[in-house]
């Protein structure tokens, strides 16, 4: 059994900053890329960010490009989501995923490329 634990969501002022964690524990396998997602009330889950484990290739969608960025630290076998100049809209609870899996393109941006997944940290951003 895998396990991804986010944590370091919270209540933040709008142009604030948070970091958030994912941790994997239980069952050992090779991250291959590593994925955050975000859902906000009433709305689909959504492709935030990736990277790929081994070279660090990231990739980010549009409304966060420039403000947030993702990182790991493979001794860890941690990922990282670093969120600068939050907006109300940016409100959502958290997910983090992993995939041993080779995956390629436009792969990463969904839900699909992911294998394992955390439960979740909120992200509460106020104006």
């Amino acid at each position: 059994q895998v396990h991804l634990v986010e944590s370091g969501g919270g209540l933040v002022q709008a142009g604030g900053s948070l970091r958030l964690s994912c941790a994997a524990s239980g069952r050992t396998f090779t991250t291959n890329a590593a994925g955050w997602f975000r859902q906000a009330p009433g709305k689909e889950r959504e492709f935030v960010a990736a990277i790929t484990w081994s070279g660090g290739s990231t990739y980010y969608a549009d409304s966060v490009k420039g403000r947030f960025t993702v990182s790991r630290d493979n001794a860890k076998n941690t990922e990282y989501l670093q969120m600068n100049r939050l907006k109300p809209e940016d409100q959502a609870v958290y997910c983090c995923a992993r995939t041993p899996s080779l995956i390629r393109g436009s792969t990463y941006y969904t839900e699909r490329g992911y294998d394992y997944w955390g439960q979740g940290t909120q992200v509460a951003v106020s104006s």
